[in-house]
């Protein structure tokens, strides 16, 4: 009893609840002015262009229901893309397309037919996805996973989140899609919490929710001590989005692309609280670190 009494007291003194992240992180540093920059994907992106930062290409972005066909002719050239709601979150309403020699797109694996697309471009412009009366459709390139990712899970596509105060990195990890998260990677949808060492950019354990991994639990896959490529880069990307934002503290959220290398995917105003459980270890004492 003794024993768990202290190892709770050695985690209340380093794990950050959210009540005390808004306080001590989010109000304090980020004012809310800003904060659509980074929630709205449609204005981030922006940013991110303007400031030669590397994120995936934009290809059209949709405000009326009167330009859903221009669009989608537009968006005919290419032969994946990516559809996401401007003002969603937590993966709703993204719709991943892949055209055949044909010309025919499919979604996950299946034929899909123009007016369902069409439909889907009215929801989200209707703002189903985003608890709003309204929003815009973003139509960008579609992100090939690098082979790193490929070796662990095969499907889906992981991310990693960086946290930054001051332009200084906090805590990182990397979040992996399961079957349970239907090739999510979103950690509330099922997905793994996966801690980064950051000084030299290998994995740690593997979070479920509720047990701790050295492997990947459906397939068996080695991911302890796997080292991860482009890690100075991705840390250096990390860092110059977050001085071309007016937000102290923020969760920058990057993919490796096959051809590409980092990129930036979004930028997060509150990032959650799962990254502690990933690395074992809190805010808390991230944040004496960084005083230190």
């Amino acid at each position: 009893m003794l024993k768990l009494f202290k190892r709770s007291s050695q985690l209340e003194q380093q794990v950050m609840g959210i009540n005390e992240r808004n306080r001590v992180l989010i109000y304090k540093n980020n004012p809310r002015k800003y904060y659509q920059l980074a929630d709205d994907k449609v204005r981030c992106k922006q940013i991110l262009d303007k400031n030669g930062l590397a994120c995936a290409p934009t290809y059209a972005v949709i405000e009326r229901i009167g330009d859903i066909e221009s669009a989608w002719q537009q968006v005919q050239q290419y032969d994946n893309i990516a559809i996401k709601p401007a003002n969603g979150s937590g993966g709703g309403g993204i719709l991943i397309l892949k055209k055949n020699a044909n010309g025919i797109w499919y979604k996950s694996g299946k034929p899909i037919d123009s007016l369902l697309v069409f439909k889907h471009f009215a929801n989200i412009l209707m703002g189903i996805y985003s608890l709003g009366d309204k929003d815009r459709v973003l139509i960008e390139q579609c992100i090939i996973p690098h082979p790193f990712f490929y070796e662990i899970y095969p499907a889906g596509v992981p991310d990693f989140r960086i946290i930054l105060l001051k332009q200084n990195i906090l805590m990182g990890m990397l979040r992996l899609p399961t079957d349970k998260s239907d090739g999510k990677a979103n950690l509330h949808q099922g997905g793994l919490g996966v801690g980064v060492d950051l000084e030299t950019g290998l994995l740690k354990q593997a979070f479920d929710g509720k047990k701790y991994w050295d492997i990947h639990p459906d397939n068996g896959a080695q991911i302890l001590d796997k080292p991860i490529p482009y890690w100075e880069e991705i840390l250096t990307l990390s860092i110059a989005t977050a001085k071309s934002f007016p937000l102290d503290y923020l969760g920058v959220d990057l993919v490796i692309d096959k051809d590409l290398g980092p990129l930036i995917m979004e930028i997060n105003v509150r990032p959650g609280l799962g990254i502690q459980l990933a690395n074992k270890s809190g805010l808390k004492s991230a944040l004496k670190n960084l005083k230190n």
